[in-house]
């Protein structure tokens, strides 16, 4: 029975890292057949479930883990992941790594602790706990690419731009598939005032973002079309009345010309206002980038939230405080 249990969890492993969230599911269900108590099968049914979107499932899988196992790391980790992206409870997943911290023994451990603690603390806002909390990091080294982005990633998003470029110039050196590498790449380089470099970066992030498949909860083009017109219909009647007769194009991520063009390959949505003929009525076109959407939402449910977040900044912008649209900074 050990050798069924192993064999199915293995399995469910190996199809939950190739983002196939049904396949994993029907392995963990398999092994929680065999031993409903395994720590380990629930941390398994927890990932799945999260792959799928359903983060309160995966929360509860999870927490089950850890009372099966109040040792267990991993587990930990992954229900702190769950807490802040996307349901948000910065505080709970704080709490929860703290806990982790007393079972970490190795420097990466200790690391995976204090990055998402970091990415906890940023959530919130409030930088200066999340720049101290950045002082604890180990010196290493570490086991691979993903921790240079990762700490170069955290010193780019709190202002620290010396300390995060050579960092994320190696991550992507180091990985060359990684859109994230690459995508941060292209922002330190255009701080640093590498115009080029940085749109080649961007460029090659948008190339690898283009390969990744749908998660497995992303709905229907038609079912997010509905989405976007939800959000564009309950906006404040102020904002409304500029995008109510908008034309609404959804489309995957933004085109490589956009890109060159100044566009960030992760925006959410841009707002054009193309000249009108004399005497014809403005024209208002808004584009929406579904898998970026995906990628910020982290959850079906969020997708909405999202959507309606950035059409109030871009509106607010373009109409009401006399902007042209800030392609830069959409996401």
């Amino acid at each position: 029975m050990e050798d069924q249990l192993t064999a199915h969890l293995d399995r469910g492993w190996d199809l939950a890292q190739r983002g196939d969230s049904a396949g994993a599911t029907t392995c963990a269900r398999r092994a929680l057949e065999i031993d409903p108590q395994s720590p380990e099968v629930h941390n398994l049914m927890g990932f799945a479930a999260a792959l799928d979107g359903e983060a309160d499932d995966a929360l509860e899988h999870y927490r089950q883990a850890i009372a099966l196992d109040e040792t267990y790391f991993e587990a930990m980790l992954n229900a702190a992941e769950v807490m802040i992206t996307p349901l948000g409870d910065y505080d709970g997943a704080i709490v929860q790594i703290e806990d982790a911290l007393d079972y970490a023994e190795t420097d990466d451990e200790i690391a995976d602790c204090i990055l998402l603690k970091v990415d906890a603390l940023m959530a919130k806002a409030d930088y200066e706990e999340a720049k101290r909390t950045m002082k604890m990091l180990p010196d290493g080294p570490f086991s691979g690419p993903t921790y240079l982005f990762l700490i170069g990633r955290a010193w780019y998003e709190l202002g620290q731009i010396d300390k995060a470029a050579p960092l994320i110039e190696q991550a992507a050196k180091a990985d060359p598939q990684s859109a994230d590498a690459h995508y941060y790449l292209g922002l330190v380089r255009d701080e640093q005032g590498d115009p080029h470099g940085a749109t080649e970066a961007l460029l090659r992030s948008r190339s690898l973002d283009a390969t990744r498949p749908a998660p497995a909860w992303a709905p229907s083009a038609e079912a997010f079309s509905s989405v976007v017109r939800g959000a564009i219909e309950g906006l404040d009647v102020v904002l409304a009345r500029y995008v109510r007769e908008a034309e609404v194009y959804v489309v995957d991520l933004p085109g490589a010309e956009l890109v060159v063009d100044g566009v960030d390959p992760r925006a959410l949505l841009v707002l054009d206002t193309p000249p009108a003929e004399q005497d014809a009525p403005a024209r208002v076109r808004v584009f929406v980038y579904q898998r970026n959407v995906e990628r910020a939402a982290g959850a079906l449910e969020g997708m909405d939230r999202e959507v309606a977040a950035a059409l109030e900044r871009e509106v607010t912008s373009v109409f009401l405080e006399g902007q042209k649209p800030d392609r830069n900074a959409l996401n």
